[in-house]
């Protein structure tokens, strides 16, 4: 099977799996794992933050990250696409006892202006505005990247107006690769960011929230409320320590390969595509033209031993990653050329 249903299927590097077996560890709790400190310790120093946390999951680091910034009652501005509110089971609700103000857009970026007429005061009718969360790269948006003076801009305006600007960087190293600058200069206007070990730097499970010492310790008590305090962890830091390292310098293989992709898929009738807005390692596309559904496409695909993602009756998902080579995406292409148009009538 060639698997491009997320990089989240990446398997772990025979050097990760070497980091595992000779993890020195410790009880992460007590904060004595010297894998974990020692990740902790790079990942603040990579992206430019005071501290940063080892959370097991990408949600779990977002979630923190919204309980830290807000309080019960409060809205939390983001993108109508935007995965807090899509994928992450309500969870800012549910922990943090916020809603979300959802903005909607063409492609997943917010615009300052775009935020600040959303920006809700204090008020006898209305929930006030409590976080301004972006999305960098924007899953929904198609892997989109926003540019380092939007961000700028939004964090500058929010600031002004004493609103903390969360990031969800899950994919923030493929936003850091695609605009060719240092992580740190994407995220450095951010109050907060969360960015995944486990999707394209391969490491086998694991995110990290980064911010300000006294945020990032308050959300190591959050972490074990929500079940997260783990105690020889270290055994899966040392792959994610590598993963950090390491996996950043290949991402742009990954991008070329989904720009390869959504120029070949621009080229069968009936699919629709705009390969120029591909900017990273994720591909989203039309498959009605061709008369299947998303769903069927996928299933067709399926059969032909390639898997992809249907996110609606429409549109269809695919993201290279590691463990995808150039001659995975030419089959995969092979395979969705070889489909027959249903019949539409």
């Amino acid at each position: 099977m060639i698997d491009l249903r997320s990089d989240t299927v990446t398997k772990p590097t025979a050097a990760m799996r070497q980091a595992m077996f000779e993890a020195e560890v410790g009880d992460d709790v007590y904060q004595e794992d010297p894998m974990v400190n020692r990740l902790e310790a790079r990942a603040a120093e990579i992206v430019g933050k005071e501290a940063a946390l080892f959370v097991p999951t990408g949600t779990m680091g977002n979630t923190i990250a919204i309980k830290l910034h807000t309080e019960h009652g409060q809205e939390v501005i983001c993108d109508s696409r935007a995965h807090i509110l899509n994928y992450e089971l309500s969870m800012m609700a549910w922990f943090a006892g916020c809603v979300a103000r959802p903005i909607p857009t063409a492609n997943g970026l917010l615009t300052w202006e775009e935020i600040r007429r959303e920006i809700r005061p204090l008020g006898p009718h209305w929930a006030p505005t409590g976080l301004i969360e972006i999305e960098n790269t924007h899953n929904m948006g198609g892997g989109t990247v926003y540019p380092l003076a939007r961000i700028r801009e939004i964090c500058d305006g929010a600031h002004a107006m004493g609103l903390p600007v969360h990031m969800d960087g899950a994919r923030v190293f493929n936003a850091a690769t695609a605009l060719g600058v240092p992580v740190s200069e994407v995220v450095a206007p951010v109050d907060t960011v969360m960015f995944c070990l486990s999707k394209g730097l391969g490491a086998p499970a694991g995110s990290m929230l980064a911010g300000p010492r006294a945020l990032i310790d308050k959300g190591r008590l959050y972490r074990k409320r929500l079940g997260g305090g783990m105690r020889q962890a270290g055994v899966l830091a040392a792959p994610a320590l590598i993963a950090l390292e390491e996996m950043p310098k290949r991402l742009g293989e990954d991008h070329a390969n989904a720009k390869w992709l959504a120029q070949k898929l621009a080229e069968i009738p009936g699919i629709a595509i705009d390969a120029s807005k591909v900017e990273s390692n994720i591909v989203i596309f039309d498959v009605s033209g061709t008369g299947h559904t998303g769903s069927g496409f996928s299933a067709a695909l399926k059969e032909r031993g390639i898997l992809m993602n249907a996110i609606n009756d429409r549109l269809v998902r695919a993201v290279t990653h590691y463990d995808v080579t150039r001659a995975d995406c030419e089959r995969a292409m092979e395979a969705m050329a070889s489909l027959d148009p249903v019949n539409i009538g």
